[in-house]
């Protein structure tokens, strides 16, 4: 065996060009794979982390404003939300709809607890709310039924704010201790219920008190910004486009507006996002692993043909080999054994320079957010791919170098010495 490494290596060094092709050919196919496939799930990764912000079988709804003149009046008309739509969600829905919340919201309102405050918007909203924006409480409760039955001046609050409200050096890590203390808002005193933990993916900017404490403060009437509810039993796309039909020609009915004007309100259906996401999602990865198997194969082809090449130049060679009494198996032997060693070392620089470029990746752009006013998305989440899709992705490089280097090799090992020694 060390006879055959000492060969393989002098025919590599007395043929660089020719090695360090195929050597290319390979570590291409091999790195390109695994970039690519890293970036795609960099990118659903972040898809999906956006996307789990909510509780997918759920509806988020608001007002807006009417495309259509109906029942004596015209288009234009402003639709806001009120107790009567909440109703009918809650009444006329159960079939399908589980817990319904609602919330408003009051922005420029400034917190203080002595002498540090911040400035927020305050939500009212339902104990649904928590569940359905999947927000995560680090200490006290959130929102409560008896809290909106009594409108009470409870107050849940994030993590950061609770630590901009906290004097220096009680902040940044002692948050629990503001819960059941009593802070203003605005004039008026509230009771802190509840911390939330940051998300990295929402501002962490709004403070959440119960839906009728909002209305009864500002005057509000029977109005709500948004009905919030979560439901079952639609477990398809056509279920969910009916059920919205549906759904909007009663609210529009409630306000007068045509039953199939779109634009009177609109809802906001994580189901059917998340279908479309995940459609969206298979396209990619589908796109990817075909980009990338092509270009795994070209690597493949480049090694065939150079494989080709290298047979046809050392048929001289090979047949004094068998002129002098070589047997074809040792021939045989000799070429793969080249082909294997070219393929296993050339396929393992790729993988690790695959590996390389998504850690690079993961540390630049895989730490970039995007704020889009409301929230903050990020980019690309751990653009990275598993070892075994790197190690399997070589090992198919290195098996179709062993077949890409047996066949010619067959060839050179039946051919007639007296042919081999006519080849120019």
């Amino acid at each position: 065996m060390h006879d055959i490494l000492s060969e393989i290596w002098s025919t590599a060094k007395r043929n660089k060009l020719r090695t360090a092709l195929t050597g290319f050919a390979v570590a291409w196919g091999i790195f390109m794979l695994i970039f690519l496939l890293g970036a795609g799930n960099g990118l659903i990764n972040a898809i999906m982390q956006n996307s789990g912000r909510y509780l997918d079988n759920s509806m988020m709804v608001g007002g807006g404003q009417t495309a259509k003149a109906h029942d004596g009046l015209k288009e234009g008309r402003i639709i806001r939300l009120d107790d009567e739509d909440f109703s009918t969600t809650e009444h006329k829905y159960n079939n399908n709809v589980d817990d319904v919340g609602a919330d408003i919201r009051q922005g420029g309102v400034t917190i203080s607890f002595g002498d540090n405050y911040v400035s927020t918007t305050l939500i009212g909203v339902y104990p649904n709310q928590a569940n359905i924006n999947k927000l995560e409480l680090l200490h006290g409760r959130f929102v409560n039924n008896i809290d909106n039955q009594q409108q009470r001046k409870s107050l849940v609050i994030s993590e950061s704010q609770a630590k901009e409200l906290l004097p220096s050096p009680t902040g940044g890590g002692q948050v629990g201790a503001l819960v059941g203390k009593y802070v203003k808002v605005g004039e008026f005193a509230f009771r802190v219920i509840g911390i939330l933990k940051d998300d990295a993916s929402r501002m962490n900017a709004d403070a959440y008190t119960a839906f009728t404490t909002i209305r009864t403060m500002y005057n509000r009437g029977d109005k709500a910004d948004h009905i919030l509810f979560s439901f079952h039993g639609l477990d398809s796309e056509k279920d969910n486009d009916e059920f919205e039909n549906r759904y909007r020609a009663n609210i529009n009915t409630n306000h007068r507006a045509a039953p199939d004007d779109e634009e009177s309100i609109w809802i906001w259906n994580r189901f059917t996002q998340n279908l479309q996401m995940n459609t969206g999602m298979s396209i990619i990865r589908t796109a990817l692993w075909i980009i990338g198997i092509f270009t795994l194969l070209s690597g493949i082809v480049g090694v065939s043909n150079i494989m080709l090449i290298t047979v046809k130049e050392r048929t001289r060679e090979f047949g004094i080999r068998k002129a002098i009494g070589a047997k074809p198996a040792s021939i045989l032997r000799l070429i793969i054994i080249e082909s294997v060693i070219i393929t296993t070392f050339f396929g393992y620089i790729g993988m690790l320079l695959g590996i390389a470029a998504n850690q690079y990746m993961d540390a630049t752009i895989g730490q970039t957010k995007v704020n889009s006013g409301l929230f903050e998305a990020s980019m690309f989440v751990n653009p990275t791919v598993g070892l075994d899709v790197c190690i399997e992705a070589t090992v198919v490089m290195i098996i179709a170098g062993t077949i890409a280097g047996l066949i010619p090799a067959r060839k050179a090992a039946n051919i007639r010495p007296i042919e081999a020694l006519r080849a120019e």
